[in-house]
């Protein structure tokens, strides 16, 4: 029985992963590129008064581009095609990460409830960071490739690297050190999934107690209740995004090739020094737009799958 729980978790996860990364790739490639150090940023001149003489002085300046133009940009430059950069390795890899994440939580949480106060914060935290670390360690070298391919530029009509001949090239230049560049982030980043998976399980918890208080609440789960499922993935992954995003920016710099960018506390005091702190919300905006979806629907089918499949057992 413990056996097909695993793989009901394992398939659930492996489908709402999946789902979600078709939906919202474009949003992901657009974040990418807004992340990245090679965003052109552009010039502005401003005029500062205050001097001894009362006369002002022009100071050179530069503004991020908008998520719009940046969007417009690509679809001039590269084409529409250039939104899903990136899609082969994620389909490849989304699958089997949220497979892995979603078992390794449930069996973390099932451990972690017999050391500690059962379904408390702590056990939701330490399953959520668990979950996240095995995932990562794992998942590391196919989200690399990925970044690389959403950061390549290539004007219409220019070949561009599919996932094998970007892995390869990575392995040529910079060896298997290279497919982890990035992982330190990613393990920051474990913070935002255990805010996440706080916020979202608690959420769940005061849900299902007020349907098991209702008077007309029935055993059964209807479309209503996988919509407030997915209100309250959504509302979870949006504060732990607001909260944790600069490690995703940092992320981005250190795979970005033949960078100057080499460790995570390196990078962000260079990013900090030359870019200045808003720099490390870069993105956040279609970070937002698509995380945010996205995690409402993986969160979502993922239960209605274990509910469904769970109940036929």
């Amino acid at each position: 029985m413990a056996q097909k729980d695993t793989l009901l978790h394992l398939f659930a996860g492996g489908c709402s992963g999946t789902v979600g990364a078709i939906v919202t790739c474009p949003l992901e490639v657009l974040k990418t590129r807004l992340q990245s150090s090679g965003l052109t940023l552009r010039p502005v001149f401003q005029v500062q008064l205050g001097t001894l003489s009362g006369t002002g002085v022009i100071r050179p300046g530069t503004v991020t581009p908008g998520l719009l133009q940046v969007l417009r940009s690509i679809l001039e430059k590269e084409g529409p095609r250039s939104l899903f950069r990136g899609l082969g390795p994620n389909l490849v890899g989304v699958a089997p990460s949220r497979a892995i994440y979603f078992a390794a939580y449930s069996k973390s949480k099932e451990m972690f409830n017999g050391l500690f106060v059962p379904n408390s914060g702590v056990v939701h935290m330490s399953s959520a960071g668990v979950a996240a670390f095995v995932t990562n360690s794992l998942m590391n070298p196919i989200w690399m490739v990925k970044t690389r391919m959403q950061l390549e530029k290539k004007a219409r009509g220019e070949k561009k690297m599919n996932a094998l001949q970007c892995a390869r090239y990575v392995y040529k230049t910079e060896g298997i050190r290279g497919f982890y560049r990035g992982l330190t982030a990613s393990y920051a980043g474990i913070s935002e999934t255990m805010i996440c998976f706080l916020i979202y399980e608690t959420l769940k918890k005061h849900l299902a107690k007020s349907q098991f208080a209702s008077p007309n609440s029935e055993n059964e789960k209807g479309a209503s209740d996988f919509l407030r499922l997915m209100l309250a993935a959504a509302f979870s992954k949006g504060c732990a995004s607001c909260i944790a995003y600069p490690h995703e920016v940092i992320r981005t710099r250190l795979r970005e090739e033949g960078s100057k960018y080499k460790y995570f506390f390196q990078t962000g005091r260079l990013i900090a020094v030359e870019e200045g702190y808003a720099a490390f919300y870069r993105g956040l905006i279609p970070q937002l737009i698509r995380q945010i979806p996205n995690t409402a629907i993986v969160l979502s089918t993922y239960e209605l799958i274990v509910h469904l499949l769970g109940d036929s057992k």
